[in-house]
């Protein structure tokens, strides 16, 4: 039977930063992803500052930077009136080294990741390898494995669910997943036309708010990725088809002649697990909670659960710690999470969608007021960087 510390369930950009920084803490690690390699996912493209701070306790931050775009500036526009609000990120160089969004897509972190574990002498990572089921026994948990077809035993003394939306290791807890999930859903398309040709004044991130239609252009190394509420008239064929994307450029560009790398539709949801903990089981990242993507949380928050509990399961297995740790780790992240990540995404979904009259004229002068004040601007900052979570991480006993 196969044997190991920490088993972590998914190779994506949470389950393998969580897996190097165990390995980086002397854990002996085993990975397994049920996927072929790590995911091409596209959707998250924004590493935070804080993420990066983390990143470079595990050697992991200057590389990544090297294959992605440093946007120390990222703008709130108003679509018809071309008011621009810019928040400068440099304005914290004073506390951090890293005073940007990084804009990388989130499978060139988790492959560069990858990559180091198979590096590691404690670490394997098993693709083609599915969680089946799991049990806990005294001092630990057997997990079953089905690996290229063939079912195997794995004995852990912990297991880390860092397998996304369906997590299989969140069933195996038996927790509730509470929350709603957003009644339109979105449109995101990429292309490499140069939409900064037209656009001349955008940053690389950009959210562009608008009573009928808001819009998001974010750039990343190799692509435009743009992302609109989707028109709930259409399937989701005519949403995807040439006629919708034509359409949709011709509103920001003023012409349709656009080709497209990629396309895709997709529901959001709020959502949060009533149990991040149970006995020797966890989980993180979306296996844990889901938000909207505005503001790039989501994958950040993951790496944010998955240092929290590897630092927790180093404390228990080489510190002599007790199992509070990790009722400790329930507690902070489920505070995060609920505090911060959860309200922040939905008023930053309320800040671009759809109002009229009073309401919109209300949150206008609101952000215009956080812009003015450099106190209230600073602040600001520090939560969309999310520092403001983590410090109010360390502040839950």
């Amino acid at each position: 039977m196969n044997k190991c510390e920490v088993l972590v369930v998914g190779a994506g950009p949470v389950g393998t930063t969580c897996a190097a920084r165990l390995a980086a803490m002397g854990i002996n690690v085993l990975v397994v992803e049920s996927e072929k390699d790590s995911t091409h996912d596209l959707r998250a493209t924004t590493i935070h500052a804080s993420t990066l701070e983390m990143l470079d306790q595990i050697d992991a931050a200057t590389p990544l930077i090297e294959l992605g775009l440093k946007a120390p500036v990222y703008q709130m526009r108003e679509r018809k009136t071309g008011d621009i609000l810019a928040f400068d990120l440099t304005e914290l160089a004073d506390m951090t080294a890293f005073p940007f969004r990084l804009q990388c897509e989130q499978y060139k972190l988790a492959g560069l990741m990858a990559d180091r574990l198979n590096q590691l002498p404690n670490v394997e990572i098993h693709f083609n390898s599915r969680l089946v089921s799991a049990r806990e026994i005294p001092g630990g948990v057997i997990a079953t494995i089905e690996r290229n077809g063939v079912l195997e035993d794995v004995e852990t003394q912990f297991l880390v669910g860092a397998d996304g939306a369906k997590s299989v290791v969140r069933k195996v807890i038996g927790t509730g997943f509470d929350g709603f999930t957003y009644e339109e859903k979105f449109v995101s398309m990429s292309t490499a036309f140069p939409i900064d040709e037209v656009i001349t004044d955008l940053s690389y991130v950009n959210y562009i708010s608008d009573p009928d239609e808001w819009l998001v252009l974010l750039r990343v190394p190799s692509v435009w990725r743009v992302l609109v509420p989707a028109d709930g008239r259409f399937t989701d064929e005519e949403l995807i088809s040439d006629a919708n994307k034509d359409a949709l450029f011709t509103r920001i560009l003023g012409h349709g002649n656009v080709e497209t790398t990629h396309r895709t539709i997709y529901r959001v949801h709020q959502r949060v697990a009533q149990q991040f903990v149970k006995g020797r089981m966890m989980i993180v990242g979306d296996a844990a909670h889901l938000n909207n993507p505005l503001g790039g949380f989501g994958m950040n928050s993951g790496i944010h659960d998955g240092f929290n509990v590897a630092d927790k399961l180093w404390k228990i297995l080489r510190k002599d710690g007790d199992h509070e740790q990790l009722a400790l780790f329930e507690r902070q992240r489920q505070a995060v999470t609920r505090a911060f990540i959860q309200s922040q995404t939905i008023e930053n979904m309320q800040n671009m969608g759809m109002a009229e009259g009073a309401i919109l004229d209300a949150k206008r002068a609101k952000m215009r007021s956080v812009h003015a004040d450099p106190v209230a601007r600073r602040q600001y900052l520090l939560r969309q960087a999310m520092f403001e979570s983590l410090q109010y991480e360390k502040e839950v006993a």
